[in-house]
């Protein structure tokens, strides 16, 4: 007999490489340690100096509010320009058609 075709060889190596690569990931992912939470990069600031995310979050809620009241106040100052504009106008047209009559 022949020795076999290097045909014959291609599919075996591939099969071969299927099976062993998932398995070397799977026991290189068992055998290394896995990264816990309090392992942080960077130095660590103790748990007594940072603030807690309510307090994040409190501070995120207070400028958004001064946010909108700045916003309520510059419309509040718009719509009264506009008014006013709008009874100079008014007054304007009025005083001029009594002119002309």
């Amino acid at each position: 007999r022949e020795a076999p075709t290097p045909k014959m060889l291609a599919p075996c190596l591939l099969r071969r490489a299927v099976l062993t690569v998932p398995l070397v990931l799977v026991v290189a992912l068992l055998v290394t340690e896995p990264v816990r939470a309090d392992q942080e990069s960077g130095t660590a600031i103790p748990a007594e100096s940072r603030p807690c995310v309510d307090c994040h979050a409190f501070e995120f809620m207070q400028r958004a509010l001064q946010d909108l009241k700045k916003t309520a106040y510059n419309l509040d100052t718009r719509t009264e320009t506009l008014l006013l504009q709008v009874e100079k106008r008014n007054l304007c047209d009025c005083v001029a058609a009594n002119l002309l009559n």
